[in-house]
């Protein structure tokens, strides 16, 4: 057994800076996650299906996952790297050999639908035989959002603390590596399943604050003067980050607040994702805005519970009639909401319904390069954006003088 490892894992979990607290505990956005990317997944397989998967990374419906996964930032901050298209390397061979492309699809489409450890990791070996140049146990970024309670996110980090942790040399590039380290991972969290989780996020998270020297074992006097200002500027880019994600969480409250408001002036029973009802914003509590309950929905569980992570919702009065779906994004983060209203449309949609994502002033040219995607243009019900800026300027105009969502179109921009 590790030594000291219960003041380790206290170290870990105490840290209020440490990732074990700002990305797995204390963030929305990454429950929200989960199903959006395995949507985004699914439309990756039917892309290589369907030969509308391209010969590069950007522009593909994986760029789009990758990016969902990379706005989880600290942990993923650098998960879309290795499925850049290096030219002169030819790698990833997923790109312009169309037979890898096909078995990744086809190994993405067999994780999906896997129930079992031994299902995934039958899928990993064969993906390995295939000897893809390039397609590494990266890809495990991806598999953790399919299968969290499997799979461990693994990058550079976390293999650096892993190999600290354990005086080990596992290599990164190795898929019989990674399942090595998972299996220690495995079995470390079975063992110590009252300090972590289900969850294999959060034992990851334990690896990479190792790995980044976040969380120093024993006495640091091993660091040289290099490794020291590496690790101060560290903590003080996460603190930025704390404090910035603080100055963002703010303003996502407050357009809430103006949806709740505007919904409520027009009629509608309206709600906030299940996760936000303890928040407030101009001396409001969301509790008292919103519905009591959550309506009943004629959907199976999991997608109900997705639905109700949806950031506002207005429904028609007294029934369990969606007519506005709204996602509120960060500076940071766009497309894992994009993907949530998708998933929306894709679930329960029937073309009477109105969504929009409502984006900070400065990601509109992103935002519209997203919503010009086939994948996302084609869907039954159109995504439409609203800026920050708009929304706040004319919410008491809207709530005085419209009569139905329709009154949204005056402040709305949609992608031709």
């Amino acid at each position: 057994m590790i030594e000291n490892f219960d003041n380790i894992i206290r170290q870990y979990k105490t840290d209020n800076e440490s990732v074990y607290n700002t990305w797995f505990i204390n963030n929305e956005d990454r429950l929200k996650a989960f199903r959006s990317i395995r949507r985004g997944v699914m439309q990756v397989v039917d892309d290589i299906k369907q030969k509308n998967f391209g010969n590069d990374f950007k522009g593909t419906s994986l760029e789009f996952v990758l990016t969902c996964i990379t706005e989880q930032k600290q942990v993923f901050e650098g998960a879309a790297h290795p499925f850049y298209w290096k030219p002169k390397l030819r790698i990833p061979d997923i790109y312009e050999n169309e037979q890898n492309k096909i078995a990744f699809g086809q190994f993405l489409e067999n994780v999906l639908k896997a129930t079992t450890a031994e299902e995934i990791i039958k899928e990993i070996v064969r993906l390995d035989e295939h000897k893809i140049k390039g397609l590494g146990p990266a890809v495990a970024s991806i598999l953790y959002f399919l299968h969290p309670t499997i799979i461990p996110p693994f990058n550079t980090a976390i293999i650096n603390g892993f190999n600290f942790l354990f005086k080990d040399k596992k290599k990164l590039g190795s898929w019989s590596e990674y399942l090595k380290i998972r299996e220690v991972l495995v079995d470390i969290n079975s063992k110590y399943k009252n300090e972590f989780s289900l969850d294999l996020g959060a034992i990851a998270g334990l690896m990479f604050e190792i790995g980044t020297q976040k969380l120093i074992i024993g006495n640091d006097e091993y660091l040289s003067e290099t490794e020291r200002k590496k690790l101060e500027t560290l903590i003080v880019k996460r603190q930025t980050e704390i404090k910035e994600d603080k100055a963002e969480e703010s303003l996502h409250s407050e357009m809430q607040y103006h949806l709740l408001k505007i919904g409520t002036a027009l009629g509608y029973d309206v709600i906030c994702a299940s996760n936000d009802k303890s928040k407030s914003f101009s001396g409001s509590n969301f509790s008292f805005l919103c519905l009591p309950a959550f309506p009943i929905m004629n959907t199976d569980r999991d997608t109900q519970n997705t639905i109700k992570l949806i950031d506002i919702l207005w429904f028609q009065k007294g029934t369990n009639n969606i007519i506005g779906a709204f996602e509120v994004e960060k500076s940071t983060s766009i497309y894992s909401g994009i993907l949530r209203l998708t998933d929306l449309a894709y679930s329960i949609a029937d073309g009477d319904e109105v969504f929009y994502i409502i984006i900070p002033d400065s990601r509109e040219k992103d935002v519209k390069m997203q919503l010009s995607r086939p994948s996302i243009k084609n869907i039954k019900v159109p995504i439409n954006y609203i800026l920050f800026s708009d929304l706040r300027q004319h919410c008491d105009a809207l709530c005085k003088f419209g009569d139905s969502h329709h009154i949204l179109e005056k402040i709305a921009k949609t992608v031709a």
